[in-house]
This record gives C-alpha cells, structure tokens and sequence, in this order.
C-alpha cells in the first residue's frame, strides 16, 4: 500500500507541474470607434509610445506599456459601449503623484473606487490606486504598486 502512495504521490506531482506554465503578460485590446481621439488620449496622456502594426497600415494603434507588453487599440464601426469599472486595463507607476498633478493640470477627471471625482483609493494592502475613462469610456486603473 505505501508503494501504491507513493506512485500515486509521483504521478500527482507530474500532473500539477505539467499545469504550470510560465506566462508572459502580452497584450491588452481594446475596440474602440474613434480610434485617433482614443489613440490621443494613450498616447498624449498616459505617455504611452506609439508603435506600428506589423501588417495593417489603418484600423490600430499599438502602444508600448513596458518591455514586451502591449495596448492595442482595434478601430471598428460598431462598438458595445457597457462599460463596467471592472473591467479594466491597470498600469503601475512609482510616479503616482505626478501623474496625478499631470490629469489636473490637464483638466482630466479621475476617480476613486466608489466613484469620488478626482479622489484616490487606499487599498488594505497600502497600494494607492485612481480610475480614469479614455475618450470612449473604458476605464483604466493606475495604481503604485511595486513590481
């Protein structure tokens, strides 16, 4: 019976370490209907850079968040717009505060949780956190949390 267990135990450990996969974050997408006023907004208030598509001249904007990982941008005529806080790209920066003086003086309304205009969150894990909406009113959490 021990030897049962432990062929069990062997075969239980190579089934979980096969589950394991090593990702990458990659890419986060978007569809939006005006896709320079949104592309604007990422580009000219997050600060994101612009990057071309690798084969469509026309219908995206890609930006660079950091390294490797992505925002894409995809242009279409049709576009449910529900749009729950919920559901939302989050970028982490150390510069939170300056970013912060950077909506203000730019005269961009964010949020706290709840909904408090131009108010910032305090989660229990002491991670600072806003919300903004890009042109097309997906939200976008950006917090200070350390990576």
């Amino acid at each position: 019976m021990k030897k049962f267990t432990v062929i069990l135990l062997v075969l239980y450990s190579s089934i979980i370490s096969a589950q394991s996969f090593d990702f990458n974050y990659d890419h986060y997408s978007v569809i939006v209907k005006d896709l320079d006023k949104v592309g604007s907004f990422y580009k000219n208030v997050l600060n994101l850079k612009e990057i071309p598509h690798p084969s469509a001249p026309t219908g995206f904007k890609w930006f660079v968040i950091q390294g490797n990982s992505q925002l894409h941008l995809i242009g279409k005529d049709s576009v449910a717009m529900q749009h729950s806080k919920s559901v939302h790209l989050c970028l982490a920066t150390q510069k939170l505060d300056e970013l912060i003086a950077s909506l203000e003086e730019k005269e961009i309304t964010y949020y706290d949780w709840p909904g408090k205009e131009n108010s910032v969150t305090l989660r229990a894990d002491g991670v600072r956190q806003i919300y903004l909406k890009d042109p097309e009113n997906n939200w976008v959490e950006i917090n200070n949390a350390a990576h």
